[in-house]
């Protein structure tokens, strides 16, 4: 499934729910169905800088795939990433840098939180591209 097949798949998923109050406990489901992030990846190298609530993301590659797991201390936040974890995990570093990352903006998601966690869909997808960039720059 390519990643434009995946975020249309998470936009019709969304959109099975009339109610923002049920979009937002599917996102907090997404976050708590998260893989584990091990414990020691956490540290402030891995803090996505600017989110009100911590974020840690990290990355590595396998065979020319991309895999990132990532962990946050506050449940939407982590459905959020959770979001971009479930679009861009598996994908090449290529695909991830060349995707269209605005599906996010056809979710409502940013129209319906507060101004600093919209902010911070922002600044997850540009550290997740920012990870496969370097990825890229080592092949």
């Amino acid at each position: 499934m390519s990643i434009a097949d995946k975020q249309e798949t998470l936009i019709e998923e969304l959109g099975f729910f009339q109610d923002w109050t049920e979009r937002y406990e599917y996102v907090i489901g997404l976050g708590k169905k998260l893989a584990p992030m091990d414990e020691g990846a956490k540290k402030p190298a891995h803090l996505i800088k600017g989110c009100q609530s911590q974020v840690w993301l990290d990355a590595r590659t396998e065979g020319g795939i991309v895999h990132y797991s990532a962990d946050s201390d506050s449940l939407i936040t982590k459905g959020m990433i959770a979001l971009f974890v479930r679009v861009l995990d598996g994908e090449t570093p290529d695909a991830i840098l060349t995707a269209d990352m605005s599906f996010i903006d056809r979710t409502g998601l940013k129209e319906h939180l507060a101004p600093t966690r919209a902010n911070a869909l922002n600044l997850m997808a540009n550290q997740m591209k920012q990870r496969a960039l370097e990825f890229a720059s080592k092949s």
